[in-house]
């Protein structure tokens, strides 16, 4: 068939046209989707406590988003089927409709521009320390003390917040979390400062010291990534995690995923930051 420079134009006028469409107007609904496939697509990257595959079966068998992931694929009446992913490309699969929800992602001004997100938390994240066994770290005001060490990566919020809260303390400044962690595991400092979920598997992995919560908390909440413009879906998600967050369930999920992933969960902050005293 012959393609005239018209009916080219035509063409890409209508692509673009397409696209510009809300989602529900130019594809069915995701949840229509989910249905008529049979499945319910999630992203999981390997990320304990939020996605963990065994490395003997290849079963992604546990971790918070596993566990949500397959509730709302039951309440939706199909299976869940996992999709490998990265946190860096996530959005892009969202985008590609490769994948249909990607849990655990903060909802940045940057990224709402490309994906939507419901307006329930997922769960909320916190400023903590890992710190020695020893060491009373129950507030600001216990690590606010001369001679404290302790260790934030240099020109983060980290650093911001302890420079504000903890003026008194020797505070170290280190290129990166790893390095900042590594000065906690030989000794050089009493504690390091980050957000709590990179310090799960700095504890699991060194065996030692106790992740606190100092009071007044500073936390954050997470979300859920869903593709933009499916206002059915974003609506319903957002009731889902709304339902799981207030019954408690989240908490347990991630409970259970902490201790399949070798922490104890009393060792750990909670994710609800009712429970944070």
């Amino acid at each position: 068939m012959t393609i005239t420079r018209r009916s080219a134009l035509a063409g890409i006028a209508a692509a673009t046209s397409l696209l510009s469409l809300p989602f529900a107007a130019r594809a069915e609904g995701t949840l229509e989707a989910a249905k008529k496939r049979g499945t319910f697509r999630v992203g999981v990257t390997q990320a304990p406590p939020w996605f963990s595959k065994d490395p003997k079966t290849g079963e992604w068998s546990s971790g918070l988003g596993i566990f949500m992931g397959k509730a709302m694929a039951q309440t939706l009446g199909v299976k869940m089927e996992t999709v490998e992913v990265s946190w860096g490309n996530s959005i892009a699969a969202l985008q590609g409709d490769k994948i249909d929800i990607m849990f655990t992602i903060d909802a940045t001004p940057e990224r709402k521009q490309a994906v939507d997100f419901p307006t329930s938390p997922l769960l909320y994240y916190s400023l903590a320390v890992l710190a020695r066994d020893d060491l009373a770290a129950g507030t600001w005001k216990d690590l606010n003390k001369p001679g404290i060490r302790i260790a934030v990566p240099q020109a983060s919020s980290m650093d911001r917040f302890v420079s504000e809260h903890a003026p008194k303390a020797d505070i170290q400044r280190f290129p990166d979390n790893a390095a900042a962690i590594a000065a906690f595991q030989s000794g050089r400092v009493d504690a390091v400062c980050l957000f709590h979920p990179p310090l799960l598997a700095a504890r699991q992995k060194l065996g030692k010291g106790k992740i606190v919560v100092p009071t007044p908390a500073q936390s954050q909440a997470s979300s859920a990534a869903v593709r933009k413009g499916d206002t059915e879906f974003v609506a319903w998600v957002d009731k889902q995690l709304a339902s799981y967050y207030q019954s408690g369930q989240t908490q347990k999920w991630y409970e259970q995923a902490l201790s399949d992933f070798g922490l104890d969960p009393k060792l750990a902050p909670p994710i609800m930051k009712e429970m944070i005293k």
